[in-house]
C-alpha cells in the first residue's frame, strides 16, 4: 500500500513532524511519500490561507496521486479536500475528518485544542461542515505568539496540557483532539497525563486512509463528486491541466 501525504504549507519542519508520526502509525508494509507545498504560507491559520493551501495541495496531488492508493491532506481544516475528491479516483482523507471520526468513536463530546486564536473560527466552521457541531464541547487555543511553527509542541507542551485539562473539567469533553500538523505526535507523548482519550489527526488520517485503500472504493461517476467536466482552461500547471483533461475512470 502506498500513501501520498501532502503538507499544504511550506514548512519542512512541520513535514518532518507529520512524516515521523505517519510512519509510527502506519502498518509495516505501508509505503509513505511525504510532500511539502512549493508555494504558500508557513502555516495555515485563515480561510484565505486555506484557499492557497488547497491549490498547492491540488498541484502535488495531480503530479503524484496516480502512483498511490490514497492521499492524505495533512493540515487541520482539510484545505481543498472536496475538490480533490472530485478529481481523484482514490480515497482522499483529511486530518480534520479523520480526527473527528476517531473522536466520535471514542466519546460523545469532543474538544479541539488549537495553536492560535485566529484559527478557531475556521475550525468551528469545519466541524459544522462535517455535521458535528452538536458534539463540539469547545475549541481552546494557545494565546502566546509562536516562536517557530516547527517547535510549537515543545515550546508550549505544558500549556497545551493545561488546555486539555480545562476542556475536560469546564467544557465536559469526553475526547480531546490535538489539532493541526504542528502538533503531530504530541498525543502519544501526553496521553498518559490526560484522563480522556486524546486524538492525533495525522495518525487518525493514516489509519483511516489505510482502511479505505483496503476497501478500494470506486470513484464517483455520478453525483456531486463526479469528475469535473472537461472544458477549456488557461495558465494552469501542466499536471493540473492533464488531470482536468483525463477521464477519471482511466486513472
Amino acid at each position: 500500500m502506498k500513501l501520498l501525504i501532502i503538507n499544504p504549507n511550506i514548512s519542512t519542519s512541520v513535514s518532518d513532524l507529520i512524516e515521523a508520526e505517519a510512519r509510527r502509525a502506519a502498518n509495516t508494509e505501508t509505503q509513505i511519500t511525504m510532500c511539502t507545498a512549493e508555494l504558500g504560507v508557513a502555516y495555515i491559520e485563515t480561510r484565505f490561507e486555506a484557499l492557497i493551501g488547497g491549490y498547492a495541495a491540488a498541484i502535488l496531488a495531480a503530479e503524484q496521486a496516480h502512483l498511490h492508493d490514497a492521499v492524505i491532506i495533512a493540515a487541520f481544516g482539510d484545505p481543498g479536500i472536496d475538490g480533490l475528491r472530485e478529481a481523484m479516483n482514490i480515497p482522499v482523507v483529511g486530518l480534520t475528518e479523520a480526527a473527528l471520526a476517531s473522536a466520535c468513536l471514542l466519546g460523545q463530546r469532543f474538544s479541539i485544542i488549537a495553536i492560535s486564536p485566529r484559527i478557531t473560527a475556521w475550525y468551528r466552521e469545519c466541524v459544522e461542515r462535517n455535521g458535528l457541531i452538536s458534539r463540539l464541547a469547545s475549541i481552546r487555543s494557545l494565546e502566546e505568539p509562536l516562536r517557530d511553527i516547527g517547535t510549537v509542541q515543545t515550546d508550549h507542551a505544558e500549556r497545551l496540557v493545561q488546555l486539555c485539562e480545562a476542556a475536560i473539567e469546564h467544557d465536559r469533553a469526553d475526547v480531546i483532539i490535538l489539532a493541526g500538523a504542528p502538533l503531530a505526535g504530541l498525543a502519544r507523548q501526553v496521553k498518559d497525563r490526560i484522563p480522556v482519550p486524546v486524538v492525533d489527526g495525522v495518525s487518525s488520517a493514516v489509519c483511516h486512509a489505510q482502511s479505505l485503500a483496503i476497501l478500494a472504493p470506486h470513484g464517483a461517476s455520478k453525483g456531486s463528486f463526479a469528475a469535473p467536466p472537461i472544458k477549456p482552461n488557461k495558465g494552469l500547471p501542466d499536471a493540473l491541466s492533464r488531470l482536468l483533461a483525463r477521464d477519471r475512470s482511466e486513472s
